[in-house]
């Protein structure tokens, strides 16, 4: 799988790019701020890029602006935004703007180093991975006509917990519930978010936006 990454920090993409080499994907392609991420895009288009979201020349939102623009003429790549804060108002952007195939973690996450690969992973194959603080503020935010009313507790629960990235199999160990309960809830989920299946549409992905977004 290969992956392309942008930071102003190089000791940071340095240790990224270490990171995910070892744990076999192929870093094609290294940047220092937004313009020079999507002249990398542009030229060698990778499967996923890992980007931070405040970045050279105005360390604002040129992360995500080049994020948009990559995904403008790469519609398949995988965007992973990395933050040193949680901002409310990017991440909302992200989940509004570009349908699936997202992540947004805290830099500090990056720390274990096997569930960051894995999320990276999981991003370049088209799921939405959010960091747990980023999700716990997204929930408590107080919505109008609000598609988790109709959610027991412990379906929001799980949902909040699929935003992050869990598999099934995950969810059976964060739970310590069995499969053949986790696989309840979120079918559960699926029919009170009005999502049918539908080979073309990942509802995993589809019941995390449509939360996100309400």
């Amino acid at each position: 799988m290969r992956v392309i990454l942008a930071d102003d920090s190089v000791l940071l993409r340095e240790g990224l790019a270490r990171i995910l080499t070892d744990s076999g994907f192929e870093v094609v392609g290294q940047a220092g701020d937004a313009p020079s991420l999507v002249d990398l895009a542009r030229r060698d288009t990778p499967d996923v890029a890992v980007i931070d979201l405040r970045m050279p020349p105005g360390f604002g939102s040129e992360g995500i602006d080049a994020a948009a623009e990559i995904r403008a003429f790469a519609p398949g790549v995988g965007l992973m935004l990395l933050s040193q804060h949680v901002e409310v108002h990017h991440a909302m952007r992200l989940m509004t703007d570009f349908d699936g195939g997202v992540g947004y973690l805290l830099k500090d996450r990056v720390s274990d180093l096997s569930a960051f690969a894995a999320d990276v992973r999981r991003v370049a194959t088209g799921d939405v991975v959010l960091d747990s603080e980023l999700v716990s503020r997204l929930v408590a935010r107080r919505r109008r006509d609000d598609p988790l009313d109709r959610l027991s507790a412990r379906e929001r629960q799980v949902l909040a917990l699929m935003a992050q990235g869990l598999t099934n199999a995950g969810l059976c160990s964060e739970l310590h519930v069995s499969p053949k309960t986790v696989e309840g809830h979120v079918r559960n989920i699926f029919t009170k978010l009005d999502l049918d299946a539908d080979e073309r549409s990942h509802r995993r992905v589809l019941a995390v936006l449509r939360f996100l977004r309400a």
